[in-house]
């Protein structure tokens, strides 16, 4: 499969001015991808706190570099407003790290996990759910890299950038009727003979 490029603007947020900024556009969006990256440890019993929570519409990824910002109370209010729909995957694992940071109350989120399974679609990774639907690959190369490190090096930006997009661009798609998983020679078959 070819490898899957996001094209759009990526801005990476690091102090609270442009937080607001940015949160401020994106309030005004009806749906966005969301998606959050937390550094790796190597050693046994040794955790990070959630160092980026990604954003994105289908042209614009915001990085939110909360390693260095903290939770700021407008990113709070975003994560909490019910009128803008966020896409994510695996939403109670960001959510699980992120409440490690701050209290907060989802509001407005869907999980791909259980929004793809009424499309025939049984794969919970955003690799192979991309894949199946646009027959692209994602590469997950910078997933173990350091999300602290003092700059995000352009290969981190964009791995970042994709998978909030990624999501986001998924459930538009499947949303307005543009997936046939009759078509699809991804899709396992159910076993019809042996229930």
């Amino acid at each position: 499969m070819p490898l899957v490029e996001f094209k759009g603007e990526i801005t990476v947020v690091e102090d609270s001015d442009t937080a607001r900024m940015a949160l401020m556009e994106l309030s005004r969006e009806a749906v966005v991808g969301f998606d959050t990256e937390t550094r790796p440890a190597f050693q046994k019993g040794r955790r990070f706190n959630v160092s980026l929570v990604q954003v994105s519409t289908l042209t614009h990824s915001y990085l939110f570099r909360i390693n260095k910002t903290g939770i700021l109370p407008e990113l709070l209010e975003f994560i909490e407003n019910d009128s803008v729909i966020k896409i994510g995957l695996s939403l109670k694992d960001d959510f699980f790290v992120l409440h490690k940071v701050s209290e907060f109350h989802p509001g407005g989120f869907i999980d791909l996990q259980t929004f793809v399974n009424d499309y025939g679609i049984v794969d919970a990774s955003l690799q192979k759910i991309y894949g199946i639907i646009f027959g692209a690959r994602i590469s997950k190369g910078q997933r173990l890299s350091n999300w602290e490190a003092p700059q995000l090096s352009e290969a981190q930006q964009h791995y970042a950038a994709i998978d909030a997009w990624a999501c986001l661009r998924i459930y538009l798609h499947l949303l307005q009727g543009l997936f046939e998983p009759e078509k699809s020679p991804y899709i396992v078959q159910p076993d019809t003979q042996n229930p």
